[in-house]
């Protein structure tokens, strides 16, 4: 067999049909099934032939053919990546390595590749493997996500990454993008000894861009080393690999965290006052080109300028024993560890509009808008908040498996795979996984903001933080923690049968569960928390915050400074002015919500599959898989009693104790798959395949558990719940694939895609009210505030001042004391005569259909013996389900549809191996929420990003490498309901690596 391989390798006129697919177990065994074989590497993630030839790579393009061959082997649409050698990865992210195949685009966080997206179905709908296996995942971002984490695993022990497009039986389920599995070295992989060691230096520019306080060291260290060896009996193996990693890095965003007030109909008027004044009313003339009666537009809500100082410590450990006892039976023991720990350091400078009459705006014009230039003029001084955080998380994941593959006989073989692995996220630091310390300066006047630059330009003419110094207001301390584990039992066979045929057969059984934890310490202080003289001069720093957006963009007219602090004095200094330690801290001792959500599922499958000897040669697979799923869902809640306007446009909600909600589901599914390619001559292949496949809702849409947003808005509140009751979105699958292999290393491949999916889980926002809550906007005291006070709708400081001075003392009404602005302190409570309060409460139901169709085209192409090739690739993705702009009601849409494009240059001698990417993804929608909860679109720009690698080999054993990683310094910028509506930008710089790797 192994010289059946070397022949094949060379691309002599195909074999015998016969021949051809015991090639293809060989070389591309993990295209055959998904029950894991540690037998052997290229041919995981079934037992494939456990005396089956090795397939050695040793550079770019010994890799690239190596792909190729399991591309044109496969049983199915499959492509993937070879490591380029043992320990040497293509790229040193697994995400930037998946980005290079057709159909897969990246999101970034950091400047790193994160979390992926294939043929337009976003992280959530695309399983990850780990050697056949499913993992569980972890990520304190995103606590009900079931997107796996790229950035937890190292690629130095990566040995190949497959990408499953279509669905077989015996494949498991989870995927409609596609399934990934993630292959790790194993000893008999490649028998001997074989080992490598590589250290790098890394410089990341994004550092350098940070205040002082925010920075860490310019160059920080990577090591990483693997060893496999074989004993001389080929009984026993061993392979260890390990990798330490450190990182400084950061990134700039300016941007509306909470997104745009409305959007509201040219013709609408509000009671608050939110909307822009109609034509004739006081303020009207100090709009340009006002939108019209039917036209939409959206006004800013707030806007702010941040940057972070990120440091990562990153730790990957793996262990393979093989053995062997007979040549029919193989047997491995592997365990893999990470750790992955975070810390972040923030500072932000941000305003708050009020949407007032006084207001001045230019628009451009158009059915749907946001403003060009927007304004407001205060009678009062407003706030300059000041942010700071300091805060670390660590992730660790650890898995250990065992794996027999069994080879009953010349027709049979059997395999059994059972593992444990478990994911686990929490605090690593004294004050939380996330916090935010607010403080202010109450001296801000007349503020503007330009949104005609790619940075906005915020102005402030008449701020004096010498007159009125920077004190503390509000803080939050947020602990969260989150943990999941599955446990899985598969088994399965390969049953020769007649000549050219196989059985294959299997189930399998897994529990997964994941469990999620939050809690809460906040300060609504947001009117002044202290006096400005509790903090020295020296406790804040001033920064040119234009320095930090410089590849972005400036103004004379910028706000100029940004103010910066330590996190620990800050925080201490204002424990100790307000006499409330525990308020400043997190709460490690109990949680808000603690959720729990269990997944039992039960599997068996069958296929049948034959080679047909015609002439042109013709292999079809025919099977079904059947899973019953059962849902258990266990989610702390709790009640609210009151809500209560502490400050400006603040109404924190007071909680009950908590309680638990106790519901469980089961659903079936039947899932057929057909797969057929045929020989069209020795060097082309069609395929076509067909079949259903099942991607499951995310946790945070399963889970029960009515959830409360902490903070109230004048306008309205938020809350949040899921729905155990929610059915697995099914797709019905349609793939057609030309492939023209016309050299040994190069091919040609065109293929077109489907997918009818229904019970998508659509987003319901329902306005209402909960647990009888009042609100004391709208009610008697506001009203009379209104009415004898002098006050308009929008002054909302003149109503708290109002109410607090007429109502001191009488029910629901609280003074205590004055802040620095002049303005009231206090706290007023709804009343049960005053309105109901609403709340935009988020749910999820199985009511959506959609459909995504697109095309890919690829070429490899190596120009003969000059050592020069090129890798190009473009993929296109369509669906008729579009976000409308111009509805101002919550909408369904699939999110990450969007057309990409990859094109590598290589050049690899004797001496010098060079790479160079670029990676194109065009814009597409993020979110149908923005960052206050509102049903609003979040769209990500287009973005094309250039990266760059040189080698050269010493000798045989020594090598160097330089790597330039977003080399022409891009930027990232995201935008609202029109293209103007800028919502955030964001700035982070080149990654340099330079390093050395000794073979041994």
């Amino acid at each position: 067999m192994q010289q059946n391989l070397k022949t094949f390798s060379k691309l002599l006129p195909k074999p015998l049909p016969k021949q051809r697919r015991l090639i293809a177990l060989a070389v591309a065994g993990a295209c055959a099934s998904f029950v894991p074989a540690h037998a052997q590497q290229v041919a995981a993630p079934v037992p494939g032939d456990v005396d089956g030839p090795k397939v050695v790579v040793t550079g770019i393009r010994a890799s690239m053919q190596s792909t190729m061959n399991m591309k044109r082997n496969s049983d199915g649409i499959v492509d993937g990546i070879v490591a380029d050698d043992i320990g040497k990865f293509p790229d040193t992210n697994l995400a930037e390595s998946l980005q290079r195949i057709s159909g897969v685009s990246i999101d970034r966080s950091n400047g790193e590749g994160q979390k992926v997206t294939v043929r337009g179905l976003g992280p959530d709908f695309n399983l990850v493997l780990l050697n056949g296996r499913q993992m569980p995942t972890t990520d304190l971002g995103d606590l009900g996500g079931r997107s796996f984490d790229f950035s937890n695993l190292a690629s130095e022990a990566i040995s190949q990454l497959q990408v499953y497009k279509s669905g077989r039986a015996d494949n498991p389920t989870g995927g409609i993008g596609a399934t990934i599995n993630v292959m790790t070295a194993r000893p008999f992989d490649n028998p001997g000894m074989h080992s490598s060691i590589g250290v790098k230096a890394v410089h990341d520019t994004s550092n350098k861009h940070l205040p002082g306080l925010l920075k860490g060291d310019s160059v920080t260290p990577e090591v990483s080393g693997i060893y496999t060896n074989t004993s001389e009996d080929g009984r026993f193996g061993v392979a260890v690999s390990a990798s330490y990693q450190e990182r400084n890095s950061g990134f700039n965003r300016a941007g509306l965290a909470n997104g745009y007030q409305g959007p509201f109909l040219g013709s609408a008027t509000t009671p608050d006052g939110a909307t822009l004044p109609q034509p004739g009313q006081p303020g009207s003339q100090n709009i340009t080109n006002r939108p019209g009666p039917t036209d939409v537009y959206s006004i800013p809500q707030n806007f702010g300028y941040g940057v972070n100082g990120i440091q990562r410590q990153r730790t990957n450990g793996q262990l393979a024993l093989q053995f062997r006892p007979v040549k029919d039976l193989t047997t491995t023991l592997d365990l893999t560890y990470s750790e992955n720990k975070v810390q972040t350091k923030r500072n932000e400078l941000s305003v708050w509009f009020a949407q007032t009459p006084t207001s001045t705006s230019t628009w451009p014009g158009g059915h749907v808008q946001s403003p060009l230039t927007y304004s407001e003029t205060y009678k009062d001084p407003q706030d300059i908040s000041i942010v700071g955080g300091d805060y670390a998380t660590k992730t660790k994941n650890e898995s250990i498996g065992f794996n027999t593959v069994w080879k009953a006989s010349n027709a049979l073989k059997l395999n059994f795979d059972v593992h444990h692995s478990t994911a686990e996220s929490g605090a690593d630091s004294p004050w939380g996984t996330e916090n935010n310390l607010s403080n202010a300066s109450f001296s801000r006047g007349d503020t503007k903001v330009d949104f005609t630059n790619k940075l906005p330009i915020v102005s402030m003419p008449a701020a004096n933080l010498a007159a009125q110094p920077i004190q503390g207001t509000g803080s939050w301390f947020h602990n969260s923690y989150q943990k999941a584990k599955v446990d899985q039992v598969q088994v399965g066979g390969d049953w020769q049968v007649l000549e050219a045929s196989t059985v294959k057969f299997g189930g399998g059984y897994s529990k997964s569960s994941n469990r999620s934890t939050y809690s809460n310490v906040q300060n609504n202080t947001w009117s002044g928390a202290s006096k400005a003289s509790d903090y020295p001069a020296s406790a804040y720093q001033a920064n040119p915050l234009g320095d930090y957006f410089s590849k972005i963009g400036g103004s004379p007219n910028l706000f100029g400074t940004l103010y910066t602090f330590d996190f620990a004095t800050v925080r201490a200094l204002t424990a100790n002015a307000t006499g409330n330690q525990a308020g400043y801290l997190p709460n490690f001792a109990s949680a808000d919500t603690d959720r729990l959500l269990v997944e039992k599922t039960s599997s068996v499958y069958a296929s049948f599959g034959t080679d047909w000897d015609t002439a042109m040669p013709m292999h079809t697979s025919a099977g079904v898989r059947f899973e019953k799923t059962k849902v258990m869902s266990a989610a702390q809640f709790q009640p609210g009693t009151a809500m209560v306007w502490e400050s400006q446009n603040e109404l924190p909600i007071t909680l009950a104790p908590a309680e638990t909600a106790n519901t469980s589901s089961s659903y079936n599914n039947v899932l057929p798959s057909l797969n057929f390619d045929v020989d069209l001559r020795a060097d082309m292949k069609l395929r076509a395949s067909a079949g259903a496949t099942i991607g499951r809702a995310r946790y945070d849409q399963l889970q029960g558990g009515l959830s409360l947003g902490t903070i109230a808005s004048t306008y309205n509140g938020t809350a949040s719940v899921g729905n155990p009751a929610l059915k697995p979105v099914k797709s019905k699958n349609l793939d057609l694939s030309y492939e023209w292999y016309y050299d040994k290393q190069s091919v040609f491949s065109l293929a077109l895609f489907r997918k009818e999916m229904d019970n998508y889980a659509g987003t319901i926002v329902t306005p209402g009210s909960l647990y009888d809550l009042h609100t004391p906007v709208g009610g008697a005291y506001y009203k009379a505030a209104l009415a004898t006070g002098g006050c308009t709708v929008a002054d909302t400081n003149c109503i708290r001042n109002y109410i607090l001075s007429t109502y001191d003392g009488q029910p629901g009404v609280v003074r205590t004391g004055v802040n620095p602005d002049g303005n009231l302190k206090g706290r007023i409570t709804g009343l049960p005569g005053d309105p109901l309060a609403n709340f935009l409460t988020t749910s999820y139901a199985n009511q959506k259909s959609a459909r995504v169709s697109g095309a890919e085209a690829n070429v490899q192409h190596m120009f003969g013996r000059t050592g020069f090739g090129v890798q190009a690739n473009y993929t296109y993705v369509r669906s008729p389900l579009k976000y409308d702009n111009a509805n101002v009601s919550d909408q369904f849409a699939i999110l990450g549809l969007s057309n990409s494009a990859n094109v590598v240059g290589i050049f690899e001698n004797e001496k010098w191996s060079v790479r160079l990417a670029y990676n194109w993804r065009g814009e597409f929608l993020a979110a149908t929420v923005d960052g206050s909860g509102k049903a609003a679109p979040v769209y990500t720009d287009s973005y094309g990003q250039t990266d760059v690698s040189i080698g050269y080999n010493y000798n045989k054993n020594l090598s160097f490498q330089v790597e330039a990683i977003n080399l022409t310094d891009e930027t990232q910028r995201q935008h609202g309901r029109t293209s103007m509506a800028t919502l955030n930008v964001t700035q982070a710089g080149p990654r340099y690596m330079l390093g050395a790797r000794y073979k041994f």
